[in-house]
């Protein structure tokens, strides 16, 4: 009895069974078709990992990112302002605001609306509780565009929130790389995809 519990405690066990959870999810994934199963399953698996662990993941996804070529090369690179359970970019953006065209999605009614980061630009909270940029708002093209999400596939396909937001706006901007960041629990074998959903050209993960 006292091994069992000496084993039950210790660290070994308790990255067995996170694995052992985290398999049976994907498993569940491969016969899932509805959008509220997925997000539901989602948020279970973001329940095992702890603000540091997804912290660590985030900053590895950063890092990938950055190196890309397609980023390299950009000049003009919409990101987003994370929400906690997102991968983080706040360091990233403070990072690259001031040697790229930083720009920053804002929510104002049902639709995105683009905001250019400048040496001066402060932030208000808005909706969601994100942090958004107070500034005119930007009317000129991408060379890159980084996108959240719930849950993507291996084709691009990407599940949201369900709002539709980034749909709406990407679809004004087809032929601009859409790169999407998820944590590697966010990739399924499929997301159920509908009319209006805009694919990524890549995905980003850990």
């Amino acid at each position: 009895q006292w091994l069992i519990s000496k084993w039950d405690n210790s660290p070994i066990y308790k990255s067995v069974n996170l694995l052992i959870k985290i398999w049976v999810f994907l498993q569940k994934f491969s016969s899932m078709t509805s959008k509220t199963e997925i997000r539901s399953a989602i948020r279970a698996l973001k329940k095992q990992h702890n603000k540091e662990e997804l912290q660590a993941q985030s900053e590895e996804i950063m890092h990938k990112l950055e190196q890309h070529p397609d980023f390299i090369k950009a000049k003009k690179i919409m990101l987003y302002s994370s929400l906690p359970d997102e991968v983080q970019t706040q360091d990233f953006i403070e990072k690259w605001r001031n040697q790229k065209q930083i720009i920053l999605p804002t929510v104002v009614g049902d639709d995105i609306i683009p905001v250019e980061l400048t040496p001066d630009t402060g932030f208000a909270v808005g909706d969601f509780n994100i942090l958004e940029p107070q500034n005119v708002a930007y009317t000129g093209d991408f060379d890159l565009i980084v996108v959240p999400g719930v849950a993507f596939d291996r084709q691009g396909n990407r599940l949201g929130r369900g709002k539709g937001y980034y749909d709406r706006f990407l679809c004004q901007h087809r032929a601009t790389k859409k790169i999407g960041l998820c944590f590697d629990f966010q990739l399924v074998d499929n997301v159920p995809v509908e009319e209006n959903d805009i694919p990524m050209d890549e995905i980003i993960s850990r």
